[in-house]
């Protein structure tokens, strides 16, 4: 089983929607984390609107700083996705380690208000399924880590890339 961690900034929309997405798509093939660089303390209020309508248990889901994923006691982590959208300006954290890296960059539906914000958390699940769901289709167990990074990169050039 390989562990990924979907790494943003804030940890509270679009990293907290990939881990719940690839744990939940899933099938035992991959074990999904997600963290900040610096986290908001709380899982945006849009994402658990948006997980609760998709019949996801939110109790559990909270934002967290990627330190526990890079200390001595932390899951082992085999593939580390960025999520942060980098064409808008976001600076996008390097995670430490050897894992294999890819950035899948979406705009921060947590940055739209009003009427628009839930169409836009929507949008950005939309668009993380489809990644995931692409990742999935990979032989991804038997790819080695230059096959793997490739195919990441591709999939994370794929429509609505920010």
């Amino acid at each position: 089983m390989k562990t990924v961690l979907v790494l943003c900034t804030g940890n509270s929309a679009r990293s907290i929607l990939g881990e719940v997405l690839f744990n939940r798509l899933g099938n035992g093939r991959v074990r999904a984390f997600s963290a900040g660089s610096k986290p908001a303390g709380a899982v945006n209020p849009g994402a658990l609107r948006l997980l609760r309508r998709e019949g996801v248990e939110v109790a559990g889901l909270r934002s967290k700083s990627w330190s526990e994923f890079a200390g001595p006691d932390a899951p082992p982590i085999d593939i580390v996705i960025t999520v942060c959208g980098s064409a808008a300006g976001e600076a996008c954290p390097v995670f430490p380690g050897r894992a294999v890296r890819a950035h899948w960059g979406l705009a921060d539906p947590a940055a739209v208000s009003g009427d628009e914000a839930d169409e836009a958390f929507a949008r950005t699940w939309a668009l993380l399924r489809e990644r995931i769901e692409a990742f999935l289709a990979l032989p991804f167990e038997s790819m080695s880590d230059a096959e793997l990074s490739q195919a990441l990169s591709d999939i994370g050039a794929m429509e609505g890339a920010a």
